[in-house]
């Protein structure tokens, strides 16, 4: 059926949609096929389908680690679900070695000294988030549990250095709270070494496996770092400087007793804005800065087996670059030239003279490199597909920025984004925009490779802004608070001052702009539909928050503090007044554009029940919405096929 029909079918079935409404007479058009759920979506066109299928079956593979024999673990999809592989050489086969329904986001190796051959890895149902660990021996190849395969969350697997302990966090206590646990893996018996209540993760253990650095997580920007004990289970909290502070990774150096870390916390009194990568040795009580020339967060870090090599990250305006330092001086080690994108997932070989990580760009999927550290050298292990497209075609964004309503120092505050723009647009040809919003909020859009992007460019000849608000990560301490509690509406007044630019721009046109966003995105797709109704001509909403009470009042209880942090507390009356005023479902009336509405049943974070009341408030002012909700998704579409 060609495009042009289809858009005219659609187009009639909305208008019948709407003279329904009017008339009083049932509105909702509901199909249910499997797990799929629908409601008033018309049929897609065939040809439509066929040009975004190869879209679609793009495909990346991210590194995990090495095993006892030299071989890389992947992460990577050949059908339904991302599975583990692996692959022992250059661009060799790569061989599955889980295969579930259910995704398998990840791999976590056992360290070459403990004599396992095999890794963990985490698996839920139906995306509850419910994850349970589980043991994969490459010798036999059998799966054993290891936690309790209840309705509880269990991640952040650490190995200690000979492998025979595995710590962990978990809600099987009491559901609500996230506890450290250890696991003796030779004994197979778990026991929880860290109850204090809240949010607790697992960081390193000791090299002699004695004692574990942990730390409970309150917001993105405080967290509280300590060592526990685990015979004794004595837990003894780290000084923290200011009282507050931010911390990401955090390791024992190779003496044992010194540590590498990366925090905000003040310097000497002075406050950081950034998350560096520093070393303390509490017996000389000196912390020297290791990044401290580098006015950009820093991501990751680890360090290798044999001691000799700490890698990390830094996250220079949405690019990732890579540095490895020499222990124990510190030293800058020479690298090889690495594309420019996003570099993750770092680790080093068993003999420590091999460095793995995964490296993705705006124009390419995630594939996996190693870097020789003596020869200086790149080689890259996976070449993932991209469904047969011309890669060369493919959009690579400029970063812009714009002006909003406030101001820095007399002069307007600038918000950037990410702008993909199709080639060899005829002079005068006006584009029209889709705004891509990211969730966290705490999270920074990042010039990914998404085949969504590339389609609506490529194909669709639409321009794509992809700003990161106030509130985004990435830009240091003071840009990330910008939008908490009561200043929540500040970030969608940053989306109308985008849209101001969209009319500054002669190729854009402001006519016709579209809003799209997932979970705190989709937040922003309500709030923006709900405050410039005239400016944006349609809206996608992906598994959001449509009331804040709502949300926090219904979602998981392990998550619900956490959120509190963020958003403010719904218990304190003046917070749940401004929840009243600003939560796109009292304002659902102001939203008089189509909107399109997606959601997972298993949600644990936002739940379903979000998108069904806005569904009905929207469609109560007469308004149309189309409806998709999967029974086998949670936060967001994992399966292929429901991605499709």
């Amino acid at each position: 059926m060609p495009i042009r029909t289809a858009c005219l079918g659609a187009a009639l079935m909305l208008a019948a949609t709407t003279t329904a409404l009017a008339q009083g007479a049932p509105q909702v058009v509901r199909e249910e096929v499997g797990n799929r759920v629908s409601e008033n979506i018309p049929v897609i066109p065939a040809d439509l389908l066929e040009r975004l299928n190869r879209y679609q079956n793009t495909r990346g593979a991210s590194a995990n680690g090495w095993t006892r024999d030299g071989c890389l673990l992947l992460s990577t999809r050949f059908s339904e679900t991302s599975q583990v592989h692996r692959a022992c050489q250059p661009m060799g086969m790569r061989e599955q070695l889980t295969f579930y329904p259910e995704p398998v986001p990840g791999a976590l190796a056992a360290p070459a000294a403990s004599g396992r051959d095999g890794f963990v890895f985490s698996k839920d149902v139906g995306g509850d988030e419910f994850s349970q660990l589980h043991w994969f021996d490459l010798q036999s190849r059998e799966v054993s549990l290891l936690t309790d395969g209840k309705r509880s969350q269990n991640r952040g697997a650490v190995f200690s250095d000979d492998g025979r302990q595995l710590a962990y966090s978990s809600t099987s206590r009491n559901g609500k709270d996230t506890d450290i646990w250890v696991r003796d893996m030779q004994a197979g018996t778990a026991r929880a070494v860290v109850t204090e209540g809240g949010s607790w993760f697992p960081m390193d253990f000791s090299p002699d496996g004695k004692r574990l650095l942990v730390s409970r997580y309150v917001s993105i920007a405080e967290s509280h770092p300590g060592e526990v004990d685990i015979a004794s289970g004595e837990l003894t909290l780290f000084p923290v400087d200011g009282d507050q502070a931010a911390f990401g990774g955090f390791a024992y150096a190779p003496d044992g007793e010194s540590v590498y870390y990366v925090s905000d916390e003040p310097l000497e009194g002075q406050a950081q804005e950034f998350l560096t990568l520093r070393h303390h040795d509490p017996r000389s009580g000196r912390v020297e800065v290791l990044s401290a020339d580098i006015p950009w967060d820093v991501s990751e870090f680890t360090l290798s087996e044999d001691g000799r090599h700490l890698a990390f990250v830094s996250n220079e305006d949405g690019i990732g670059k890579l540095h490895v330092l020499a222990l124990p001086s510190h030293r800058p080690v020479a690298l090889p030239e690495l594309p420019v994108g996003l570099a993750y997932g770092l680790s080093f070989s068993a003999d420590g003279t091999k460095l793995a990580l995964s490296i993705n760009s705006a124009t390419s999927p995630s594939d996996a490199y190693v870097i020789d550290l003596a020869a200086r050298s790149l080689t890259r292990w996976t070449r993932s597909e991209v469904g047969g497209l011309d890669a060369d075609g493919f959009v690579a964004p400029s970063l812009v920025h714009f002006p909003t309503f406030d101001q820095v120092d007399g002069q307007p505050r600038m918000i950037p984004a990410f702008y993909y723009r199709p080639a060899n647009v005829p002079a005068g040809k006006k584009l029209p925009v889709v705004v891509q919003i990211h969730g966290g909020p705490e999270s920074q859009a990042r010039p990914v490779f998404s085949p969504t992007t590339q389609f609506l460019v490529n194909e669709l000849g639409m321009a794509v802004l992809v700003p990161n608000v106030r509130g985004s990560a990435g830009y240091g301490k003071t840009y990330l608070a910008l939008d908490n509690a009561a200043k929540r509406e500040d970030s969608v007044r940053d989306i109308g001052a985008l849209l101001d630019w969209v009319g500054t721009r002669p190729e854009l046109d402001s006519g016709r702009v579209g809003v799209y966003g997932g979970s705190y995105g989709g937040y922003m797709v309500l709030a923006s539909m709900m405050h410039y109704p005239e400016r944006i001509r349609a809206g996608v909403d992906i598994v959001s928050i449509s009331h804040f009470g709502t949300f926090l009042k219904n979602t998981e209880d392990y998550r619900r503090h956490l959120r509190r942090a963020e958003y403010g507390d719904e218990t304190d009356p003046a917070m749940a007044a401004i929840f009243e005023e600003i939560s796109p479902l009292n304002g659902a009336s102001k939203i008089t554009s189509p909107l399109f509405v997606a959601q997972g049943k298993n949600d644990p974070r936002v739940p379903w029940t979000e998108a069904e009341q806005i569904v009905q408030a929207v469609r109560g002012n007469g308004q149309p919405v189309w409806y998709l909700l999967f029974n086998d998704e949670g936060h967001g579409f994992r399966k292929k096929t429901n991605s499709d």
